[in-house]
């Protein structure tokens, strides 16, 4: 049997439940989850996760007259917990259509076995998984009983942290290392704030109805998986710390920031500068490892997705893109999406259901 997940922006309430201070996620989780859905019908199964705005395949492995299922899951737009309790194995894959997500994978009992052409990734209790919903081929859960928490956290937010931390876009896969032990340092950092955001999320619990928190919340541990896990920009990260950059770089950084919405020229740069265009050049490509005007232009978008973010700014996109100095709307585009892994329209409409 298979099915296919359909996307819906919200989840229905449900009353809270008590937690146990000091314990950690997969303790709390097994002890105070209280699932809204269950079953043992495997399709009726995809139809409850239909909440989860993020539409996958799935296929059940072995007897259906076996399959017992728990589920639920709690979503703000930007992120999602979803949490089960699986009697019986199954397999999903994403689909082409669904939004370019990192999976934090979290099993407390059973395991994940993720598919990558030839290579397979297995998490067990004690792991987390960090996956790219469009890079896996497959993801089984198997297990006896297999009980597990996912957290699903948008691309944009993850490719923001990056083109924040390298001042350049994040072009291409992040390549996070898809195994952390959370016995290590790095895993109990993460694994702790994990845990604070899914005990808020969980049961629609408060957090859920402070959006500001939420975003700080998501764009924190964003930042903690790159600054912690190794991935693809990880020796350019650490080379940029002790690269301190010439007062000629500094000051072309400075006149951009000043002005930034204005039609400046990358010789009116290095004049305010007081470079040669050639060592400008030069000085970003030693030092920032990108041009002057991709430097520039990266400067502009962030302020474009800023400008999407405030739910409360009520220009058009196509207005925010001139007001920022794009003109070709749809090469701004492809650039945008290229880059935070969603539509400048899509961008404005989740900041709208933040606030709603």
């Amino acid at each position: 049997m298979s099915g296919t997940l359909t996307v819906l922006k919200r989840v229905t309430p449900v009353p809270t439940e008590k937690t146990v201070p000091g314990k950690s996620i997969s303790e709390n989780a097994a002890s105070v989850n209280l699932p809204r859905f269950n079953g043992s019908d495997f399709e009726k199964m995809l139809q409850a996760f239909a909440g989860l705005a993020c539409p996958f395949e799935a296929t059940l492995l072995g007897p259906a007259r076996n399959f017992l299922w728990k589920a639920d899951a709690w979503t703000n737009g930007i992120l999602t917990l979803a949490t089960g309790d699986y009697r019986g194995s199954w397999q999903g894959k994403s689909i082409p259509e669904a939004p370019e997500s990192l999976l934090i994978l979290l099993p407390r009992s059973g395991a994940f076995n993720v598919d990558f052409g030839r290579s397979t990734v297995e998490g067990l209790p004690g792991q987390m998984l960090l996956i790219n919903n469009h890079e896996a081929e497959r993801f089984v859960l198997t297990g006896e009983t297999h009980v597990s928490d996912v957290l699903r956290i948008n691309r944009s937010v993850v490719a923001q942290a990056v083109a924040a931390l390298l001042e350049t876009p994040m072009n291409g896969s992040l390549e996070l290392t898809p195994t952390v032990n959370l016995s290590t340092l790095p895993g109990k950092l993460i694994g702790n704030l994990v845990e604070t955001i899914a005990i808020g999320m969980r049961n629609n619990r408060p957090l859920l109805h402070y959006p500001i928190a939420m975003l700080h919340l998501t764009q924190s541990l964003a930042d903690l998986l790159i600054r912690s896990i190794p991935h693809r920009f990880s020796a350019r990260l650490d080379n940029k710390i002790p690269m301190i950059a010439p007062r000629g770089v500094r000051r072309a950084i400075d006149f951009m920031h000043d002005n930034v919405s204005r039609p400046i020229t990358m010789q009116m740069v290095a004049d305010a500068a007081g470079v040669s265009l050639r060592a400008l050049e030069k000085g970003f490509h030693t030092f920032r490892q990108t041009t002057p005007a991709a430097y520039l232009r990266t400067m502009r978008l962030r302020a474009v997705r800023q400008d999407l973010l405030d739910a409360f700014n009520q220009q058009s996109v196509s207005e925010v893109c001139l007001k920022w100095g794009f003109f070709h709307f749809g090469r701004f585009s492809a650039t945008y999406r290229a880059i935070y892994g969603e539509n400048p329209s899509e961008t404005r409409n989740s900041a709208r259901i933040i606030v709603e």
